[in-house]
């Protein structure tokens, strides 16, 4: 090795060498040098010591973990975590070493993975597909110095001052700002987006109420739910197991268990935990107990899928989970023509056990249809998108097209073709016009097919409050879909996009912060709501509670994407700025670093760092950023440019432009005739 100091060592398992290959070839690439070819490891007592020899002088050790590591009980790359692992007790604890990365969907819980890597924040590169933000990364580990400074072989700052060329990255006219993507991401609801789609922004603070304790009693948010009492009438629905043959209906058993969480949910007197916090157990083999506790319910409903042709077979159980004890259990064996009444009939029968009053369902989940075929494929379709996979879209549009070959009248499957162009119909998140085009037709058709549709009305409210700043018509839409199912899920997804709306425009963050708790009740492992509920936190003012729900939030996904960004933003504000640049550094979002970047070294006082930032944001996001870029001038006082680059904002209908009237950034901006103007232009709701 050239340079051992500044060296990675791959370690790996034979089985995935291909992927290793992809990240060692990413890494060389920007001339690091990796420890990696095979041609060089030759066995023996020689290849030992050379191997110890590299692991004791590099600079980072990265294993790569995955499910075939978890299957070899034995292997030389499980040396190799040990001998790294040992080293990295002789470093200092603020001296970056090990970087696991793992290249597929292994859990940071598997038992096989040594202690020390399960502490340390993952880098999930699929299949070894390593992205620019990855390597950054790595050249700005490998550039610091013994005091976690960065010298000037960062790459992200290493533009000379008023450097203003594009670059490609201006022609992604569909790309929005990292500062859009986040409020276009609170509008849209956690519970039903793919999170993984946005790289979320930092976050701001409103004006703080003069009685700070006001209304709000925070002090135990970052409790881990189920400490509380649990109510007696409360239930989780774990995914239903594929057991057909061929073990190729997994979709069908998630439908199944996503319908009944949905009927349940309409059960008035009934909590019923969503869907992202039941699936969350998905293939794992844990305790009923423990699960149900990390849940805050008192009964589980499992159960498994047989399916073969037109054969049904479905069994389901009711547990207590206090005892272990099966209250209930029932096998049906049916057409599969007869699987409405099959969940109908489940849901009744596990109200009754409960004791639990049943309303009728509102939210249209199967919009009256009974035709099983196009419904197959609505499955079908929900569980790609769900499942969020590159390519995935892809195939959920071509089910939900298929469906409606077959069925034009289908009002659901127009909804949620709407839904998928909606959210990733472009890039970062922010669909392109065409696909915002195609989003309205697919909306036009449900609704003319059922205007009381609320899936229907809250997308529609989205599309014109995310993406046509049109804020009285997104909300009007919003209202729409909460008066039609009050008590379901749409309802609950619509009343969130609403109070975050009510909430930026207003300045009045009490509400919202109430609400995301009600729903965290709901929805306890879901890192979305704790997400939002730290950014409403940040902007009322409560900045060691939001701290906290990042923290919480970490544990549960430490490789949730933009969360380092908002911790930046949250300790910018307290005045911690060493702890802002260090989560700045963090987050693998270019634009979103550089936004922080540029904000931080200005409280600093480092104004040659803070001005390359800047110039670099603006040479490389010009086009998709124009308010961070705004913003960060205004933020120095700089009031000219601030104003045309928040105007540019609003020409492009940046979404961001939501947090104007709460954005502290824009302190010194206020009072200004510039300012005055665009909000009077963005006709903002004051309720």
């Amino acid at each position: 090795m050239a340079d051992s100091s500044k060296a990675v060592f791959l370690s790996y398992a034979s089985q995935d060498g291909e992927p290793a290959a992809r990240i060692c070839e990413a890494l060389r690439a920007a001339s690091i040098e990796v420890w990696f070819d095979q041609s060089e490891l030759r066995g023996g007592d020689a290849w030992d010591a050379a191997i110890r020899k590299q692991i004791k002088a590099c600079a980072l050790f990265m294993p790569i973990i995955s499910a075939n590591t978890h299957a070899r009980v034995e292997g030389y790359f499980r040396l190799e975590w040990k001998l790294g692992v040992d080293r990295s007790h002789l470093i200092a604890p603020d001296q970056a070493f090990l970087m696991p990365v793992v290249i597929d969907e292994t859990a940071q819980t598997d038992e096989r993975i040594p202690d020390r890597f399960r502490e340390l924040q993952w880098s999930r590169l699929p299949g070894g597909n390593t992205p620019p933000a990855f390597v950054q990364r790595v050249l700005r580990l490998l550039a610091h110095d013994q005091h976690g400074t960065l010298t000037s072989a960062q790459p992200s700052l290493g533009a000379a001052a008023g450097t203003h060329s594009l670059t490609k990255e201006l022609t992604q006219s569909s790309s929005a700002s990292w500062r859009s993507r986040s409020v276009l991401a609170l509008i849209a609801a956690a519970a039903s987006i793919a999170i993984g789609y946005f790289a979320f922004d930092r976050f701001v603070q409103s004006k703080r109420d003069a009685d700070a304790g006001r209304s709000l009693k925070l002090a135990a948010l970052s409790v881990v739910p189920g400490q509380s009492a649990i109510p007696d009438k409360s239930i989780a629905v774990l995914p239903f197991v594929d057991m057909s043959e061929k073990k190729d209906q997994e979709y069908f058993s998630d439908g199944l268990s996503e319908e009944l969480i949905d009927q349940l949910a309409h059960i008035a007197d009934l909590r019923v935990i969503a869907r992202t916090s039941s699936f969350a157990f998905k293939g794992k083999n844990e305790d009923m107990r423990s699960i149900a506790a990390k849940l805050g319910v008192a009964k589980l409903l499992e159960g498994s899928v047989r399916k073969q042709g037109t054969e049904l077979r479905i069994t389901a159980q009711l547990i207590r989970a206090s005892d272990g004890a099966h209250l209930w259990s029932q096998t049906y064996e049916r057409k599969l023509t007869d699987i409405f009444k099959v969940q109908e009939e489940i849901s009744t029968t596990v109200a009754q056990a409960l004791s639990a009053s049943l309303t009728n369902s509102a939210s249209g989940s199967t919009s009256g249809e009974r035709n099983t075929e196009v419904y197959d494929l609505l499955l079908k379709g929900n569980y790609f998108y769900e499942r969020g996979h590159k390519g995935d879209n892809d195939l959920a549009i071509e089910q939900y097209k298929r469906a409606l070959q077959l069925d034009p009248n289908y009002a659901l499957a127009w909804t949620k073709l709407a839904r998928v162009y909606i959210v990733n119909g472009g890039t970062a998140g922010h669909p392109t016009s065409e696909a915002k085009s195609r989003a309205r037709e697919a909306l036009k058709h449900a609704l003319a097919i059922d205007p009381n549709l609320s899936p229907a009305h809250r997308w529609l409210g989205r599309l014109y409050a995310n993406y046509d700043l049109d804020w009285a018509a997104g909300n009007s839409e919003f209202k729409r879909a909460i008066a039609l199912d009050p008590n379901g899920p749409e309802g609950e997804l619509a009343r969130e996009d609403f109070l975050a709306i009510s909430a930026l425009t207003t300045g009045r963050f009490d509400d919202a912060v109430r609400y995301e708790l009600q729903v965290r009740e709901r929805n306890p492992l879901d890192t979305g709501t704790l997400f939002f509920l730290s950014w409403f936190l940040i902007y009322g003012g409560h900045l060691d509670n939001a701290a906290a729900n990042q923290r919480r939030l970490l544990e549960l996904d430490p490789a949730y994407q933009g969360v380092h960004g908002i911790a930046a933003f949250t300790a910018l504000l307290t005045g911690k700025y060493a702890d802002a640049l260090a989560e700045a550094q963090k987050e693998p979002d270019e634009e979103s670093r550089l936004a922080n970047f540029a904000n931080i070294y200005w409280a600093m006082g480092r104004k040659v760092d803070a001005d390359l930032a800047l110039s670099q944001l603006e040479s490389k996001f010009a086009n998709v950023a124009a308010y961070d870029i705004g913003a960060a001038h205004a933020y120095r006082g700089q009031a000219d440019a601030a104003a045309m680059w928040l105007e540019r904002a609003y020409r492009k209908r940046e979404g961001s432009l939501l947090v104007l009237k709460v954005d502290p950034l824009l302190h010194k901006l206020r009072g200004d005739a510039r300012y005055d103007a665009l909000v009077q232009k963005l006709n903002f709701p004051e309720t």
